[in-house]
């Protein structure tokens, strides 16, 4: 950047933007400025930078000339209004639209002598500073030659300001200048791109997944009971409506749960308690030997013989009576200090009926408690596998069945025998047992076309055809009972209470509804005599219209109150 003769010299690099161009221009304290740009120098290839550039002189009341001698930014300078010249010495002009395409002159000019007068023929050769400044030549006036100068009250604008420079404070530069942020533009739109998608997302859910549609029509109907004893059964191809036989589907599914539980049990690992004991019997003659390993009880707690026990004394009691009496010595069935039992507790050999009294005390037992697995602990764990695992099973197999086109008889349920494997055995000294269980789980299920066949020719009876029709067979609603169930069949009660009334059916009606309004819908249906009203629900509150798909749409007969 360089300053001389009224005129200032800004180097344009490359990668200027042109944002980075106006502040250089701005903050020029000249009213010459010449930019000189790069060759290549994309920055000003865009009419709208050009012309960015343009009203930023005329708001800085500043005459910029673009220094270059590239073709293809002639017609955008000439578009604007823009002084171009080739060199520093070369005369600026304004370039004509015709003259844009006129090769490139890379010359730069000598300075002429500074006492050289300016004519029409050596004003191409005068730099641009020096045509900025002093009179335009009468010549080159006449002449037409467009030359850069400063208007009279630039200049007495400058003589001015040079003798206040010292007083008056220099003014802020405007920094408002609006250039358009192209990035944030483009994100922007990438913004409004993605919520317009959204958008079309959202509004097709909203007209097609969302919309449902309940009518109840009320009617004068008839609640009609139906109890009927039949036979699910998955050898039968067809159904036997007069022995009341259901083609049944044995749906089957494998469940492996596992759960985890502290173990509660407690084992006295101590040192067991030893003692002897003395029993005795009445007797003629002295008994038999009794072998070592029977149990005998004292106080609540059992002893085990450790020896054989032998009758050796016979004697005779107060009564008379002849009595044989042995000692045995006993061991403790585990340990514990409360096996130590004081002298002259009674003790029984149950299975030989002898009475028997130790006259020492027990020693040796001591205390040393563990935590073990207890069978509680096992039984704890396979309680809670079987209920986390029951009701989700129960839907499982329904969802199966439904899917293959099946009714769900859920009171055939069963949950066979479990295959049970425990991580450790009842009195193992852990922390905590892990239980694991696979059961098989089963459903059966039948077509509900069967059962309406059934139903129907139990109740049509009950009826007048005439006059009523079978509206709905209830099985919604229908009960089941197993009455006993084998691995391919099972006996079973239903109850259901039929509804008959104005010949009407439910599939029929939502041909006819759909797309309509719900004034619509009760207009046209009201006109049976056997409608008394109509209720119709649409569902979100946007919706104004009965779905035209026939899944979205629920029909359902009650009788008037």
């Amino acid at each position: 950047m360089a300053t001389t003769n009224g005129k200032e010299t800004i180097y344009i690099d490359i990668d200027d933007e042109i944002t980075t161009i106006i502040e250089k221009v701005r903050a020029s304290s000249e009213k010459i400025v010449a930019l000189v740009l790069p060759k290549r120098a994309s920055v000003l290839q865009s009419i709208v930078n050009m012309k960015l550039l343009k009203r930023t002189a005329d708001q800085e009341k500043k005459r910029v000339v673009l220094i270059t001698s590239e073709n293809s930014l002639l017609p955008l300078a000439g578009t604007v209004g823009m002084y171009v010249a080739k060199t520093l010495q070369s005369k600026p002009e304004i370039p004509s639209l015709a003259g844009a395409a006129e090769p490139d002159e890379d010359i730069l000019a000598d300075e002429p002598d500074d006492d050289t007068e300016f004519t029409a023929e050596n004003a191409g050769d005068r730099p641009v500073g020096e045509l900025a400044g002093g009179a335009v030549p009468a010549a080159a006036a006449s002449e037409g030659i467009e030359t850069l100068q400063l208007d009279d009250d630039a200049e007495a604008d400058e003589s001015e300001t040079k003798d206040t420079a010292a007083d008056t404070p220099k003014p802020k530069k405007d920094k408002k200048l609006g250039v358009p942020n192209f990035e944030r533009f483009r994100m922007l739109l990438i913004i409004g791109g993605v919520l317009l998608v959204a958008l079309i997302i959202g509004g097709l859910v909203a007209a097609t997944a969302l919309p449902k549609a309940s009518v109840t029509i009320f009617t004068d109907t008839t609640n009609v009971n139906s109890n009927l004893a039949l036979t699910a059964d998955t050898a039968a191809k067809t159904l036997d409506a007069a022995k009341l036989i259901v083609p049944a589907q044995l749906q089957k599914v494998d469940k492996t749960g596992s759960q985890q539980v502290p173990t509660t049990g407690k084992k006295n690992n101590g040192q067991k308690a030893t003692g002897t004991v003395t029993f005795s019997t009445s007797c003629t003659k002295k008994p038999s030997s009794v072998d070592p390993g029977i149990g005998v009880s004292g106080s609540s707690h059992t002893f085990i013989t450790t020896d054989s026990l032998k009758f050796t004394d016979i004697n005779v009691d107060s009564g008379g009576n002849f009595v044989c009496s042995g000692s045995v010595p006993v061991v403790a069935q585990q340990g514990g200090a409360d096996y130590n039992l004081g002298s002259g507790t009674t003790f029984k050999m149950a299975t030989l009926g002898y009475t028997g009294t130790n006259s020492a005390a027990f020693t040796g037992g001591t205390d040393n408690i563990i935590q073990v697995v207890a069978q509680s602990d096992i039984d704890n764990a396979t309680q809670k596998i079987t209920t986390q695992n029951g009701d989700t099973m129960k839907q499982q197999l329904q969802q199966q069945l439904q899917q293959a086109g099946m009714f769900a008889l859920l009171a055939t349920f069963v949950a066979g025998t479990p295959s049970t494997q425990s991580s450790a055995q009842v009195g193992d000294q852990v922390g905590t047992v892990t239980v694991t269980q696979t059961t098989t789980y089963t459903m059966f299920g039948v077509k509900q076309t069967d059962l309406k066949t059934l139903v129907d020719n139990d109740i049509k009876d009950k009826i007048d055809p005439t006059k009523q029709t079978i509206l709905d067979e209830g099985l919604s609603k229908a009960t089941f009972k197993v009455n006993s169930a084998t691995a391919t069949s099972a006996q079973l009660g239903m109850a259901t209470t039929a509804t008959a009334g104005p010949d009407l059916k439910a599939d029929d009606i939502k041909k006819q509804i759909a797309g309509k309004k719900a004034g619509e819908i009760k207009d046209m249906l009201r006109t049976d005599p056997g409608v008394t009203s109509v209720d119709v629900r649409l569902s979100p509150f946007w919706v104004t219209k009965v779905p035209s798909k026939a899944s979205k749409v629920t029909v359902t007969f009650q009788k008037a109150k």
